[in-house]
């Protein structure tokens, strides 16, 4: 008794896996070359060479060096073969670009999240400093007033001249 409830306390000793192991990520890239292979013009031109020079073999040669008769079940079984194999392959392509896509299409909205942000920060610093610009003395506005000083210093100018002063910050003529 005492034996097992220490047998129990322990984990248990790894055992060593009967099946290969192998790196997912490699298998995956594995994968996709096949997959990217497997849709190309050359694939299709070697493909038909193979299965050309399958029947044409099996046709043409003489009885004896023939190995698949006419309704040629090993190519058959073959080209079934090869197609049971290619469509998970290209699954599994599909998939890992899925998750890339998926991946690349997070990272992309939380860079526009921040584009917004960063928008909208810069909108409300422009809308500011035009707020204080409106408190700011323009070019046009100083014109304007040393304009109307130098006018009535030319009038107060005119009217010692003249000989008659008039009480400072009036008008001549009022």
């Amino acid at each position: 008794m005492a034996d097992e409830a220490s047998r129990l306390s322990r984990p248990k000793e790894p055992r060593r896996a009967r099946l290969p192991r192998w790196d997912p990520e490699a298998f995956g890239k594995a994968s996709e070359h096949i997959a990217r292979f497997l849709g190309t013009g050359r694939f299709i031109a070697w493909m038909t060479v193979f299965v050309f020079v399958w029947v044409t073999w099996n046709t043409a040669a003489p009885d004896r060096l023939r190995f698949d008769e006419f309704p040629f079940i090993f190519l058959t079984l073959m080209l079934s073969l090869q197609a049971s194999y290619a469509a998970p392959l290209i699954l599994l392509a599909q998939y890992r670009q899925a998750d890339r896509d998926r991946v690349t299409a997070e990272q992309d909205r939380k860079q526009n999240e921040r584009s917004i942000a960063d928008t909208e920060y810069l909108t409300r610093e422009v809308a500011a400093l035009r707020m204080g610009l409106g408190e700011v003395a323009t070019r046009d506005w100083l014109r304007s007033e040393f304009e109307e000083l130098i006018r009535q210093m030319e009038l107060r100018a005119a009217a010692v001249r003249a000989g008659r002063q008039e009480a400072p910050g009036r008008e001549p003529g009022e």
